[in-house]
């Protein structure tokens, strides 16, 4: 069986990470950035009314807050990419890794029935193919 053939048929569910941290898009970038120091994150999922919308990275606080001189009080819905590129637990690792290359994002949120129920990073991917 070839490497290809693997994950094609190895699905997302099956390598990524179950804990995910979801704010509402109200709350500051402050405060973000606190939650993703405590947890050990890249990148937490914003949700409006419970659904989610967009994701904050680590990125984002790099380029959206330093370069453009937002102040640190910002709501995380300014800051955050939207919308939100995602993609569904039973998809295979080609799509998963075809999406992220074509979107240009290095975290995908795992959507299942309007829920997070986690992330695929680029790490994940190369974690699992170097193991191959």
């Amino acid at each position: 069986m070839s490497s290809d053939t693997v994950h094609q048929k190895t699905l997302v569910k099956e390598i990524m990470s179950n804990s995910v941290i979801s704010v509402d898009s109200s709350i500051t970038a402050t405060d973000a950035a606190k939650m993703m120091e405590d947890t050990g994150v890249g990148a937490i999922a914003v949700l409006e009314n419970g659904s989610p919308v967009g994701i904050v990275t680590d990125r984002d606080f790099a380029i959206k807050i330093t370069a453009h001189s937002y102040p640190i009080d910002t709501p995380i819905r300014r800051i955050m990419s939207a919308p939100l590129i995602s993609i569904d637990p039973n998809s295979d690792l080609w799509t998963a890794s075809d999406l992220m290359t074509t979107r240009n994002v290095r975290k995908l949120p795992v959507i299942d029935d309007d829920r997070i129920i986690g992330i695929l990073t680029s790490s994940d991917l190369v974690k699992y193919f170097a193991s191959l």
